[in-house]
């Protein structure tokens, strides 16, 4: 055995147990916010700040973190995003107030950067005809962890209160927190480059604004003055951020870089098939949990509904590891077609047939290969088009634009079904079967554009050894590294 295979031997396990601590805790909340809304005393509009946070969190600390990764070396940057983690399972688990939880789900956001930082790791340890592979795993394991968030939500609510579930993120958040430390190697080699504070600062700018405007759109009226008025921030601090990035010398984000069709592509992809797996979540679970009464859906508990939605995880992994094989054999772009795919065949089934809790577990798994393959895909086209020191930084950009794909998505799809509702009961109005069947063909539709878009490009070369171009000749562009690994 090579000394980087044995170096590498441990690595994967500690990366894909950390995604999957930090995709558990950002959806176990979700089952839960009726609970916390109650037991809290907050306001209906309010509790969803407990979701809106988090995902500002993340989507302002991956790139940061992701780009200091590539910078200063990515396991103790990798080490910070996972005590985040573990500090907001902690926070959580002693809860008592909104204002504590609230922010124990932005310490929890900082883990949205384990995942550039892990593919990162996966090319620089890894043994080269491994790297697909393990790439894939960590990526699919997004959607496993999902899944199994939901499921292990509802066991535990029935059980224990709600400060039981944050414990439950931060002993696997611990466990994965110990196995980096122990597994994970330091890495010797750092990019040329200093922090970019100015670029930083644009981007958390209009990042914020845009997910609180969309976030809140529901509640405050898309047209309201707040409403618009961030759209407008958004979109000027995004104009300016740009400015900025073109000209300083050491960017945060290379814009050129973003402005590759292969990356454009990709990150678009990011965005659609975000906005599908979010919006079929939302969708599946409220659907579930609607009362029979209402004339469709069944009245699952949060743990049924939750089993309901598990398939999406075995789906997720199945998916990530053939997902692996495509590419090693294919290329990049035939997983990618196929997740696309997948996820508009998943939600089409439902629009079709939802008598039966039967048709949503069938949607569901094939949700999870859809969204698994998608996953998979992406981080091989990103690969195949930047050199490792920028692999942090392009990895964690594409992560953020899952995430406003999710937040655009949940936002529009919330919209489709408050704007079409029946009453129930005095006072009391849910959304008809048709508010549904318009979400789900809505999602279904951008599904189907995720999986057309890679025709756009050309797919990324990949070599006799399953591995990118660009991956083959890294060691040969960056002396240093194979110096350090020799």
């Amino acid at each position: 055995m090579s000394d980087q295979a044995r170096r590498g031997k441990g690595v994967l396990p500690a990366l894909v147990l950390s995604v999957l601590a930090f995709s558990l805790v950002q959806t176990s909340v979700v089952p839960i916010l009726p609970t916390l809304q109650k037991d809290l005393n907050v306001a209906g509009s309010g509790i969803t700040w407990l979701m809106t946070a988090n995902l500002l969190s993340a989507a302002v600390f991956t790139p940061l973190l992701a780009r200091i990764g590539d910078l200063r070396g990515r396991k103790p940057v990798l080490v910070i995003a996972i005590a985040g983690v573990l500090a907001g399972g902690i926070l959580g688990g002693i809860g008592g107030s909104f204002q504590l939880l609230l922010v124990a789900r932005v310490l929890a956001g900082t883990g949205g950067a384990i995942l550039p930082l892990a593919v990162a790791v996966v090319r620089d340890e890894l043994p080269r005809e491994k790297v697909t592979g393990g790439v894939a795993l960590i990526s699919a394991s997004l959607g496993v962890g999902s899944g199994l968030g939901l499921v292990a939500t509802g066991a535990v609510v029935q059980h224990f209160d709600y400060q039981a579930v944050f414990w439950m993120g931060a002993v696997l958040a611990a466990v994965a927190f110990a196995l980096v430390l122990l597994l994970v190697p330091h890495d010797p080699v750092t990019a040329e480059g200093k922090a970019d504070p100015a670029g930083a600062l644009l981007l958390a700018g209009w990042l914020s604004a845009f997910l609180i405007a969309v976030s809140q759109g529901n509640d405050w009226g898309w047209a309201s003055g707040r409403t618009l008025g961030l759209f407008a921030l958004a979109a000027v601090t995004l104009a300016v951020w740009v400015a900025v990035e073109r000209r300083v010398a050491s960017p945060l984000v290379d814009i050129a870089m973003l402005a590759k069709p292969t990356i454009a592509v990709t990150n678009t992809a990011a965005v659609l098939v975000g906005f599908a797996m979010y919006g079929a979540f939302l969708l599946m679970s409220d659907f579930t949990q609607t009362p029979k009464a209402v004339g469709y859906g069944f009245g699952a508990s949060v743990l049924a509904s939750g089993w309901m939605l598990f398939p999406s995880a075995v789906g997720s992994f199945a998916a990530g590891l053939g997902g692996a094989t495509l590419i090693r054999r294919r290329g990049p772009r035939l997983p990618l077609v196929l997740g696309g795919a997948a996820t508009a065949a998943a939600l089409a089934l439902l629009v079709a047939v939802h008598g039966s809790p039967l048709d949503v577990v069938l949607a569901s798994g094939l949700l999870g290969v859809g969204v698994g393959m998608a996953y998979a895909a992406m981080p091989a086209y990103i690969n195949a088009s930047v050199p490792v020191e920028q692999s942090g930084i392009a990895n964690g950009m594409n992560a953020v634009l899952r995430t406003v794909g999710g937040a655009v998505g949940t936002a529009v799809i919330g919209a489709v079904l408050t704007a079409d509702v029946k009453p129930v009961a005095p006072g009391v109005t849910l959304p008809t079967i048709d508010a549904y069947n318009h979400s789900l063909i809505l999602a279904a539709a951008l599904a189907v554009l995720a999986a057309a878009v890679p025709f756009l490009v050309k797919a990324p070369a990949m070599t006799m050894t399953s591995t990118p171009i660009v991956e083959q000749d890294s060691e040969a562009v960056r002396p240093e590294l194979a110096a350090a690994k020799a």
